[in-house]
């Protein structure tokens, strides 16, 4: 298992000024980041790549579509422009020796047309996605797609129909993100959620559901490791929370008051929690197995 930390919690663009960050990450034991990337042509992927060297932090990244990028339009040129974003998440990706872009890349966070979502929208994602599967192998980075809660999309909200996306996509470099804040919202319960996304799932996001400290909260954690522990999960638990006062972002994720001492005990605080359980709760259901 690795344990990650997404630079949201600290800035809404990492770069150079935030690298003080990283010795604190590693002294509280973590394996690397989750660099989130908004605007990712303005990355400075190679800086970052070489920091990250010096504490011997792997990287995964996170991007999303703002205004104006949508696979799911009937606009050709709004699907060629976030298809766009995402050839330039890719490469900032590689250029910074990440493993994998993980999001809700299909549609805007917080875009709603009134209705359910419909066949014809699930066709066009489907189709960017076939187009965009040369980009992904080119690159060599994987792709975790992300169902959000209802608050944040209408397009994908639950594990199942995240697995029939990547089904309908069909190329196993293209799996799912689950981030237990929205499963805690949409699912009816973490483990049959996790069994849902079953081969897809690539990459998981451990947030309480307050996006507060891991453990603190009500998120069936219990349950959480016991399944990753059945299933065989051992890929990164990245902690995602987000500053309380970062102006847009933190409008954006709904954050209206301090979720904790600071946003960096989150993740401090948070990856003890994590790491407990893994060695306790998970330790113990795979010794069990094998006997």
């Amino acid at each position: 298992m690795k344990f990650g930390a997404n630079t949201f919690i600290w800035t809404e663009a990492f770069g150079p000024e935030h690298f003080p960050i990283l010795p604190r990450l590693k002294e509280a034991g973590f394996d690397g980041i989750e660099v989130a990337m908004l605007a990712p042509a303005d990355v400075p992927a190679t800086a970052i790549r070489r920091e990250l060297a010096k504490y011997g932090f792997k990287c995964t990244c996170c991007s999303a579509f703002g205004p104006g990028l949508n696979l799911a339009s009937e606009d050709a040129a709004v699907r060629a422009k976030a298809m766009t974003h995402v050839r330039d998440s890719l490469k900032a990706a590689a250029d910074m020796g990440a493993s994998q872009v993980a999001g809700p890349l299909y549609t805007p966070v917080g875009y709603f047309t009134g209705t359910r979502r419909t066949r014809d929208e699930w066709n066009r994602v489907v189709d960017c996605w076939h187009e965009l599967r040369a980009d992904v192998k080119q690159t060599g980075v994987r792709v975790a797609i992300e169902p959000l809660n209802r608050f944040e999309t209408y397009f994908l909200n639950i594990a199942s129909d995240a697995a029939a996306l990547c089904e309908a996509i069909g190329d196993p470099n293209v799996g799912i993100l689950l981030d237990t804040f929205h499963c805690n919202i949409e699912e009816k319960s973490i483990g049959p959620a996790l069994k849902a996304a079953g081969r897809h799932l690539m990459h998981i996001h451990s947030c309480e559901n307050d996006r507060g400290i891991p453990g603190t909260g009500n998120v069936n954690w219990k349950e959480f490791f016991h399944t990753l522990a059945e299933i065989g999960y051992d890929g990164w638990l990245t902690i995602e929370s987000f500053g309380f006062s970062l102006g847009a972002i933190s409008a954006a994720a709904a954050i209206w008051r301090d979720l904790a001492p600071t946003p960096e005990s989150i993740a401090v605080e948070g990856i003890a929690f994590l790491r407990n359980n893994v060695e306790s709760v998970m330790g113990k259901s795979r010794a069990e197995s094998i006997q």
